[in-house]
């Protein structure tokens, strides 16, 4: 339950956002941060707890934007997630998100 509304309140955030458009191909040099976690099927991380990373490709371009803006300003609060998304511009956010919205 508690999932779903972040995710509501995420998307409603995302809705008042205008994102550069994402660029897929951009992303390729972009989403090393990325791949160690979110690309191995059934991975868990061991920081701060022991968590169950999400595979993430496919989701909604508009999820993972608004999903990246709330690590970056703090509204989420996985340490890890909130360091990378904290050095990410918008261009950079918006083509992470086109490539694993394609994938």
């Amino acid at each position: 339950m508690i999932t779903r509304l972040i995710a509501a309140s995420v998307l409603a955030a995302a809705s008042s956002m205008a994102f550069a458009q994402g660029d897929a191909s951009a992303a390729k040099a972009k989403v090393a941060m990325c791949v160690g976690c979110h690309e191995i099927p059934g991975y868990k991380a061991s920081f701060p707890t022991v968590y169950s990373v999400p595979k993430i490709a496919g989701q909604s371009v508009k999820y993972l934007e608004s999903a990246l803006v709330a690590y970056r300003k703090g509204d989420r609060s996985h340490p890890t997630m909130r360091a990378i998304a904290g050095s990410l511009s918008d261009q950079d956010i918006a083509d992470i998100a086109a490539y694993y919205g394609s994938k």
